[in-house]
């Protein structure tokens, strides 16, 4: 579990296939490496993996075919820049929202605007998830919690403010630019639970 709060950006060490899938390297150097072990989950790019090997500032993690398919980890290359969160301990401040890790769908970015010293971003979502995306409901973009501003059909905004801008990839995002989008959990319960009343 996370927070959708980002600790540091890292980058992309080393990627070797096997087997058709793909060991991952992420140096991490402003994270605080010794927090992680063998078989910890750690958020990159909002997409939760395992730790799998841990060289001095750099950790591996295996990325499977799924999970290649369903997020933006099969397009990064060496020295692509990733936001990075461990995962929540008991005690932890909760400063975002739930976020587990488990990126529901690729969207893509189709506008940024300044907004006095913020940006204001507008994403576009697949069909099937647009009815979970509500004004001032939260979203995980990229890894990074958020406020949606306003909803239009498929189409929402968000305000990226200076600090987020510095401290996460986003501002380095472009119009056309594919983002890992999860729904909040509350919403995808909530749909589940509707739904199983229904059938």
């Amino acid at each position: 579990m996370f927070t959708g709060i980002i600790v540091g950006v890292g980058r992309v060490a080393s990627i070797v296939e096997r087997e058709g899938d793909l060991d991952l390297g992420f140096d991490a150097p402003l994270l605080d490496v010794t927090r992680l072990g063998l078989g910890d989950s750690i958020a990159v790019q909002g997409v939760c993996l395992t730790v799998t090997r841990l060289e001095g500032s750099v950790f591996h993690a295996d990325v499977s075919r799924e999970t290649l398919a369903k997020t933006t980890l099969g397009s990064l290359a060496p020295g692509s820049r990733v936001n990075l969160e461990p995962c929540l301990r008991a005690g932890d401040p909760l400063g975002g929202h739930l976020v587990s890790g488990h990126v529901d769908a690729v969207g893509s970015l189709v506008d940024i605007r300044p907004d006095a010293r913020s940006w204001r971003l507008a994403f576009e979502v697949p069909q099937a998830l647009a009815r979970f995306v509500a004004p001032k409901g939260s979203i995980c973009l990229d890894g990074v919690s958020l406020t949606v501003n306003g909803v239009r059909g498929r189409r929402f905004d968000v305000n990226i403010i200076p600090h987020t801008r510095a401290v996460t990839t986003l501002g380095e995002r472009a119009v056309g630019d594919a983002i890992n989008v999860e729904i909040d959990l509350i919403a995808r319960y909530l749909d589940r639970l509707n739904n199983t009343r229904e059938e």
